[in-house]
């Protein structure tokens, strides 16, 4: 058998994944909508205290949840469209107030196109003694060098100051984790969002169940940034997302009525 390299079976498997795995073509809402549900399946949810925003196609409005709205109850028609005060431009409801720190990421961010902000218990648990994420796992490895730590709590989001310092402090990451508070990831895409948010909380639930065995050890850098890069290939990310939301269709097959 003739040895090839990483680079021949990372260029194969890109080309591979652009043939064989289909989009099922959902819209931007029905994706938001099924980011949302996957966020209240993996242990998201925290009352009305998170949410997701995307970059509708008038850049300078924004799709969000109405206020009022839990992640599980998320449908398409659930979302309001909204300028840059919050106001609602299509859509019955309100933006939930706290979606204001939102804008400023987008400004210093015209990459991002969906930020989602969650309370997830692993994540919240970390926040509260001070802890950045490890990356110490493969799974964990889409964080390493994209994941920011603001260290002190500017209070609740609803007024400008906390806009600007998340957004200084996330900086060009992915991700943030907020101290005191919960994490933020800021991506290209509906579905990158969605996969970080998930993926990140997931790490921070094994860097907590290994800490209670012993010290944990991180991943050498070269080895961490490689995976990094291979795991967030678009082809992947849209792969998982699609999976998740076949995971949430068959357990709630009416969520995008």
């Amino acid at each position: 058998m003739e040895a090839r390299t990483k680079d021949y079976f990372d260029q194969r498997a890109t080309h591979d994944m652009a043939v064989h795995l289909r989009d099922p073509g959902w819209s931007d809402r029905e994706k938001l909508a099924l980011a949302c549900r996957m966020m209240a399946r993996e242990g998201h949810e925290s009352g009305l205290a998170g949410q997701i925003t995307a970059r509708a196609d008038d850049p300078d409005t924004l799709w969000t949840l109405r206020f009022g709205l839990g992640f599980d109850e998320a449908t398409p028609d659930s979302f309001v469209r909204v300028g840059d005060d919050l106001a609602v431009f299509e859509g019955d409801g309100m933006a939930n107030p706290a979606t204001r720190f939102h804008l400023w990421v987008y400004r210093a961010r015209p990459d991002v196109n969906c930020i989602i902000h969650t309370h997830p218990p692993y994540i919240s648990a970390l926040s509260m003694v001070g802890k950045e994420l490890a990356v110490a796992h493969m799974d964990a490895t889409p964080m390493f060098e994209d994941c920011a730590f603001l260290a002190e709590w500017p209070g609740v989001p609803i007024a400008d100051d906390e806009g600007v310092l998340i957004s200084e402090a996330l900086g060009q990451r992915r991700a943030i984790l907020l101290a005191h508070h919960g994490h933020l990831v800021a991506c290209a895409s509906i579905e990158e969002s969605a996969v970080m948010a998930i993926l990140m909380e997931r790490a921070a639930r094994m860097q907590i169940r290994a800490a209670a065995i012993g010290p944990v050890k991180t991943i050498r850098p070269e080895r961490a940034r490689e995976a990094h890069d291979y795991l967030l290939k678009p082809g992947i990310v849209r792969g998982t997302f699609h999976y998740f939301g076949r995971q949430v269709l068959r357990a709630q097959p009416d969520c995008l009525s």
